[in-house]
């Protein structure tokens, strides 16, 4: 006869336990509630602010085909980039589509370096000008589905220019309507915890005059000063960012350049691949994981253009790939040239990987509705998420088809978004 099994704790032990870890589980809720499952942009397009007209994607997307056909073509371009010709042409196609539709993801209108001191007056004018513009483009439909502003640090110098600039152009898309849906604001520079809880206050102020729900104005952070990765006290200020404005913060982007700098690399050694900027890039990895902020790599200034073309679209398309490799899935680019190589490099990498992730996203989701059948494989719920949230990342920027997905790993796009994000698709059951 089954003996029934008696727990020797008791109610009033499990609720001691309970109330031990209730600040652990306030803490886990409210600071690591996990990626929400939108659609990441794969670069960052910065364009001095002046130069954005509602045509400026459209424009950029012509600039980029008619150079990849003056040099031989998407798929030489493919070619260059070490893909296999079938695989190439794949890319091609799916790149011409990409370059004629939507050349670009998202668009910053850039008031720091790239516009730089031009006095008070002309940067006021440019501020309500570049908000008319942006207001323009988005109900026209030409306007990237992500697009923001740079705007000044909040160093002492520049900090009344930077944020007069931020509420010109807030105030000025607020009055004309309903803010875009995918509306980014850019802190650059950033040295410190207190300028990032400055920055909420100032956000938090412009929805509070504006009638804008509670944190609807997010922001992202420039990771450009080795004081942000390492602070007086020897602690790690980046890391404390998610948990200072828990839920503001959409983006960490690593400044190549000025972080590079800043560490005294000679101009000739500064890149995104060097050992200072992977450790850089590492530990704002380690200081986002499971908070929902998301990463961006930063730029190459490599430009393909005159007799330089191929050789830079080889460079660029190679960092691109191993930025993909080290779990960045943005960057930025600087020049429409730069649009041929960023998005045949992301396609490749996620054309190849399919496959196999597609594979073992079927075997884990088969053997878990069979009650056992087993693969090659025996992935963990932890894997099959990453394998979940990569094919999804590939639907999203258009390198792979939904109809490609159910064809080889026998899911619909509702149930791949569900096995990238569980906790997003239980939440939202409830």
């Amino acid at each position: 006869m089954a003996v029934s099994p008696t727990p020797s704790l008791s109610a009033a032990d499990l609720a001691a336990i309970d109330a031990q870890l209730a600040a652990t589980d306030q803490l886990l809720e409210r600071n690591y509630p996990g990626d929400d499952g939108t659609r990441q942009p794969v670069h960052t397009v910065y364009v001095p602010a002046d130069r954005f007209t509602p045509s400026f994607a459209a424009d950029w997307g012509a600039q980029a085909l008619t150079t990849a056909e003056a040099h031989g073509g998407l798929e030489k371009l493919g070619a260059l980039l070490g893909q296999e010709p079938e695989l190439a042409a794949t890319v091609a196609a799916r790149v011409g589509a990409k370059l004629r539709t939507e050349p670009i993801e998202d668009l910053r209108l850039d008031f720091e370096d790239g516009f730089g001191d031009r006095g008070n007056e002309a940067e006021d004018v440019a501020a309500v000008a570049a908000a008319n513009a942006v207001a323009t483009a988005v109900a026209a439909g030409t306007a990237p589905p992500f697009i923001g502003i740079r705007f000044k640090c909040f160093e002492a110098p520049t900090r009344a220019r930077g944020l007069k600039t931020l509420d010109l152009f807030v105030s000025t898309l607020a009055q004309a309507g309903e803010l875009p849906a995918g509306l980014i604001l850019t802190l650059p520079k950033v040295t410190t915890v207190a300028q990032v809880q400055a920055m909420d206050f100032a956000v938090s102020r412009l929805e509070e005059v504006h009638g804008l729900p509670a944190g609807r104005l997010r922001f992202e952070v420039q990771v450009e000063t080795p004081q942000l990765i390492l602070g007086p006290e020897g602690t790690s200020p980046v890391a404390q960012l998610p948990h200072v404005v828990p839920g503001r913060i959409s983006a960490l982007h690593y400044g190549t350049y000025d972080y590079s700098a800043s560490l005294q690399i000679s101009a000739e050694y500064q890149s995104m691949e060097h050992p200072v900027a992977d450790f850089a890039k590492e530990v704002m990895q380690l200081a986002v994981a499971g908070t929902g902020i998301r990463l961006s790599d930063g730029s190459t200034n490599i430009i393909p253009v005159g007799d330089a073309v191929e050789d830079a679209w080889k460079l660029h398309g190679r960092l691109v790939r191993r930025s993909l490799e080290r779990g960045y899935y943005q960057g930025w680019d600087l020049h429409a040239t730069q649009l041929p190589s960023r998005f045949a490099a992301t396609y490749a990498f996620y054309r190849q990987g399919l496959p196999a992730a597609a594979a073992r996203l079927r075997t884990y989701v088969e053997r878990d509705n069979a009650d056992g059948t087993e693969g090659g494989v025996m992935d963990e719920p932890a894997t099959a998420r990453a394998l979940a949230a990569f094919v999804l990342r590939g639907v999203q920027c258009g390198a792979v088809g939904t109809e490609e997905v159910q064809a080889l790993a026998g899911v619909e796009l509702s149930q791949l978004t569900a096995l990238a994000h569980p906790r997003l698709a239980h939440s939202t059951s409830k």
